[in-house]
């Protein structure tokens, strides 16, 4: 049977459900008409384009104590079983760290504005759990986030390919994420994909503007995995 991941209207009355229900499915939930600002993502996209194509990127090189600003290229993770680096550039954004002062304000408000976002899915995931899956929390899922200074912003950047890449590099490689939830705003480039049951890949619709959600370790785990996080490529 094929499986087909839809985009979720977060307006219609039973978005929660249906949202849930695609987590628990597919380790995705994909939702559109959602109360984020496309309009800011837009702008961050715009703003952040510029920060990566200027040398002064490297004056907020990345914090190995602390885990906050610039990753080069160079510097960037690899997927799990790869043994080349993806080809990729990021920052990591927390209020509290390091961050260029033109840049600041806005990444602070989106930061608000998702993290409460986050906690809305949560109470989402916690509602719709089974009551012998919820007995299993330790305390409800969306105060796990409130107040916590761990939750990461990582602003990401595909730089172009200059055809000196490393043999087997790729954009980014079959992974899982560590967290509870990670909300990405769709690019405006389609191509993620996430790995079904049956070892099949589902394309996630990309259409700007849709909001995508998947589930990571820390869920799986604190739901005895009743919600299993899949491959993401």
């Amino acid at each position: 049977m094929t499986v087909v991941l839809e985009a979720v209207d977060y307006q219609d009355p039973d978005a929660a459900e249906k949202f849930v229900k695609s987590l628990r499915e597919t380790g995705f939930g994909v939702l559109k008409n959602h109360p984020i600002s496309q309009d800011e993502v837009h702008s961050i996209y715009d703003n952040w384009y510029d920060y990566f194509q200027n040398g002064n990127k490297y004056d907020f090189l990345r914090n190995p104590e602390t885990q906050d600003g610039y990753f080069p290229p160079e510097e960037s993770e690899s997927a799990k079983g790869m043994e080349v680096k993806d080809i990729k550039e990021y920052y990591h954004f927390y209020p509290h760290g390091r961050c260029p002062e033109q840049l600041r304000e806005q990444l602070d408000t989106y930061y608000k504005n998702t993290s409460a976002f986050a906690g809305e899915l949560l109470s989402w995931v916690e509602k719709y759990s089974p009551a012998e899956v919820s007995a299993k929390y330790s305390q409800s899922l969306s105060s796990m986030i409130d107040g916590s200074t761990q939750s990461l912003l990582r602003v990401l950047h595909y730089p172009p390919f200059t055809g000196d890449e490393e043999p087997g590099a790729i954009r980014a490689g079959a992974h899982e994420d560590i967290n509870l939830l990670t909300v990405l705003p769709a690019a405006n480039e389609p191509g993620l994909q996430v790995k079904a049951k049956d070892g099949s890949w589902i394309d996630v619709p990309c259409d700007f503007g849709n909001l995508i959600v998947n589930i990571g370790d820390m869920l799986q785990e604190a739901s005895g995995g009743y919600f299993h996080q899949r491959h993401i490529v």
